[in-house]
């Protein structure tokens, strides 16, 4: 119930925060047109200063221990939510289906998960969130790629793999960390100070997300309550179900695994929709109001849906 709690609130501040964006671009303080930049600043600069900041700490055997069942257990769930929803999109035909499926497949883990992760956990959190959104990542640039592009080209997904900077930040970060490399206060201040605008700085994108969107018009298209559907719900269900089957099974307990691992992946994998949808819908010429749509109300929705998986895994868990 504490979780469930925390997580209430820590939610309810990030739709503060949210509140912020929304009115900020809805009133002209924040142009739409910067939305693009704020991201680029988010993803290339400020997300990998708080994944390399997150890592630099002494070293742990049993932190280390997780961290690597962690990097296993996120592809697990990851694919165990692709297979969803291939499942339940396997009669599915037409031009929407590809952009439908990665919707359902891909969740907001960096944008949502994060500032979540880091205010309901710290920073031991966010070690095991980094290993989710690698994982996501890797996944993203591979199968996700193939399923919006329709192709798969080998040299352009290595690429962009190897490219992604949060691929880079954690290989930086564990290197720190292994090496136990200690850094000047003059170098790690500043990866503190950026590493903290996530929070702030990814809400106020997200608002400006719903601002630039119709929310009612968009609950009218019956494809993105069908995203709503997987998303928020059957894949957050069948990765919560797996959860429970492995520990009666001892699984976990076999493992050593730190109840705090399963708490972080799971609300990572339960996030909303990946606001890389949006991105991939207009660069391969997909429904980009279904994607939109899919992004806004997943959101939206999660504020409601999050709180309530940490209230039953304060149960479980």
């Amino acid at each position: 119930m504490e979780l469930a709690m925390i997580t209430a609130q820590q939610v309810f501040v990030l739709f503060i925060l949210i509140g912020a964006g929304f009115v900020g671009a809805k009133f002209g303080a924040i142009k739409q047109e910067g939305k693009k930049a704020f991201s680029d600043l988010l993803i290339y600069l400020v997300v990998p200063a708080m994944i390399i900041d997150s890592y630099m700490s002494e070293f742990d055997s049993t932190v280390f221990s997780n961290l690597m069942w962690a990097f296993a257990i996120s592809a697990f769930l990851l694919l165990s939510g692709l297979g969803v929803s291939f499942l339940l999109t396997i009669k599915s035909r037409g031009k929407d289906v590809a952009i439908m499926r990665f919707a359902c497949i891909f969740p907001n883990a960096a944008y949502m998960g994060f500032p979540l992760i880091r205010a309901l956990f710290g920073a031991e959190g966010l070690l095991y969130a980094s290993a989710f959104v690698t994982m996501f990542n890797i996944l993203l640039w591979t199968v996700g790629y193939a399923i919006v592009s329709g192709e798969i080209k080998l040299k352009a997904v290595v690429k962009n793999v190897l490219a992604t900077p949060v691929l880079i930040s954690v290989v930086v970060g564990l290197i720190l960390y292994l090496g136990q490399i200690p850094l000047p206060q003059i170098i790690k201040q500043p990866i503190n100070l950026l590493g903290s605008m996530n929070t702030a700085l990814s809400m106020v994108i997200t608002g400006m997300i719903i601002a630039g969107s119709s929310v009612g018009r968009l609950f009218a298209n019956k494809k993105i309550l069908f995203v709503i559907l997987v998303r928020m719900l059957v894949v957050p269900v069948v990765c919560f179900g797996i959860y429970l089957l492995a520990t009666k099974l001892g699984f976990m307990t076999a493992i050593g695994l730190s109840p705090m691992v399963m708490q972080v992946l799971l609300i990572q994998e339960s996030c909303p929709t990946a606001a890389m949808t949006s991105v991939f819908a207009v660069q391969f010429n997909h429904d980009e109001d279904l994607a939109a749509g899919a992004v806004v109300i997943t959101t939206f929705l999660s504020i409601l849906t999050l709180p309530l998986l940490a209230l039953l895994m304060s149960s479980f868990v």
